[in-house]
């Protein structure tokens, strides 16, 4: 097994990434002896908060789940509850302090945040994707719980808070980020605005190892009029100059406000995030 691990990122003008692992490779090979790279989109994931490695022709992402950014859900000192689909009244505990990320809520309150804080959720998360993906013969249906990650070490997941139950009600309880706690972790339903707002930057991967970007595509400038059902098409993008599969948020609005981040079918084949 010949492992890269990704610690240092460094985006050359070429695409090459240098990788800091004992050797200054950032390529494997195949079963059959051909040579794999490392996606130069890998360079924009938080280092403090993911490790990436080439393993072969697969990629390794691990992820603790935590944010690199801001946000109401990291412990603060006010204490607050939330009544559960059941009844049950849920307290999330005032902490001591303010957490240094933590800022007061503002697209949402302390009454309609969901329960828990980012801190309670650090936990362990591994994706193992393809480092060449490809479309699968059809499409298959996303499913609750984490179906990406995103570049800020965070959890990305769909368009659902239940099952088939939409996200509707529980908008009012998102961020600014359009993110918040439960049940396994803090994770994005809506376009991440501490790092992409209405453009092309890179939101994250998809578990089927295709790469999720803003709004907007780098090959044109302005919003991609070529999109399929799942919010994907094949252009040049910002870590790439040849054309290549990958996903978009689509530049439809939900409830009249948001964008959502991954409301499509998978593409390609679906790997489990652990």
């Amino acid at each position: 097994m010949h492992l890269i691990k990704l610690n240092v990122f460094t985006l050359a003008l070429s695409g090459a990434i240098c990788v800091s692992c004992g050797s200054n490779d950032s390529s494997g090979t195949d079963p059959k002896g051909a040579t794999v790279e490392l996606h130069a989109a890998f360079a924009a994931f938080d280092t403090d908060n993911t490790t990436i490695m080439l393993d072969g022709e697969e990629v390794i992402i691990e992820s603790n789940g935590l944010p690199n950014h801001t946000s109401p859900y990291w412990s603060n000192t006010t204490t607050r509850t939330a009544i559960d689909p059941m009844g049950n009244t849920l307290t999330t505990p005032a902490a001591a302090v303010n957490h240094p990320l933590f800022v007061e809520p503002t697209v949402t309150s302390y009454k309609q945040m969901a329960p828990g804080n980012i801190d309670d959720f650090n936990g362990s998360y591994t994706l193992t994707v393809p480092a060449v993906p490809a479309k699968a013969s059809r499409s298959s249906a996303t499913g609750l719980g984490a179906i990406g990650i995103a570049v800020s070490g965070a959890m990305i997941y769909n368009d659902e808070e239940g099952p088939n139950v939409p996200l509707d009600g529980a908008a009012p309880s998102l961020d600014y980020n359009g993110a918040h706690t439960g049940p396994q972790s803090y994770h994005y339903h809506l376009e991440p605005v501490a790092w992409s707002k209405d453009d092309d930057n890179l939101i994250g991967i998809i578990s089927d190892g295709f790469f999720l970007y803003g709004r907007k595509c780098t090959s044109t400038g302005t919003y991609p009029a070529d999109l399929d059902a799942s919010g994907g098409h094949t252009s040049t993008t910002k870590y790439s100059s040849d054309e290549e599969y990958h996903y978009h948020i689509q530049n439809e609005l939900y409830l009249n406000k948001y964008y959502i981040l991954f409301p499509g079918d998978y593409q390609g084949t679906a790997n489990a995030i652990n």
